[in-house]
């Protein structure tokens, strides 16, 4: 096999990674009410025009909102106890999908083992697996762990 890097069936990108970085970031900050990005950016050391992409898609997702003007920024759309880590990783990758053919909700069929294929239950038990711990996971949660240990926390702007 020389030549052929390894691939991962599941890979969580920079704008998942950044995106739950935000979010747990604005669950730290929850009872504080608006945040800006710029805060965010600082504490998290965080592209902040990466973070403005990623807002857009938390938006349309409804898991956070803004609001404009002074004392603008983003904060969560519900409380962090209602937001789950499967959440914002659909609302920034998509459907969490191993394969193609175990995609969540109506699976896209393009293989030409289906039906009948030998290791489709795999496939089916790693997507089952990944949902469930995501979906286990809420931003209170993550909030309260791991609380960040630099002096960016008391970065705000």
């Amino acid at each position: 096999m020389l030549g052929i890097a390894p691939q991962a069936a599941f890979h969580v990108s920079t704008r998942g990674e950044y995106g739950m970085r935000l979010m747990v970031d604005l669950a730290r900050h929850w009872s504080e009410g608006t945040v800006s990005l710029h805060a965010v950016a600082t504490r998290e050391d965080l592209p902040e025009a990466y973070l403005e992409q990623l807002v857009a898609s938390l938006r349309k997702a409804g898991l956070v909102r803004g609001k404009r003007g002074a004392g603008g920024g983003y904060m969560l759309a519900r409380d962090p106890s209602q937001i789950t880590a499967g959440d914002i990783v659909r609302a920034l990758e998509g459907p969490i999908e191993p394969q193609i053919c175990t995609a969540e909700g109506d699976a896209i069929v393009n293989c030409v083992l289906q039906p009948g294929c030998a290791t489709h239950h795999v496939w089916m038990t790693l997507q089952s697996t990944i949902a469930k711990a995501l979906d286990g996971m809420t931003l209170a949660q993550l909030a309260a762990s791991d609380a960040p240990s630099t002096t960016k926390e008391t970065a705000r702007a």
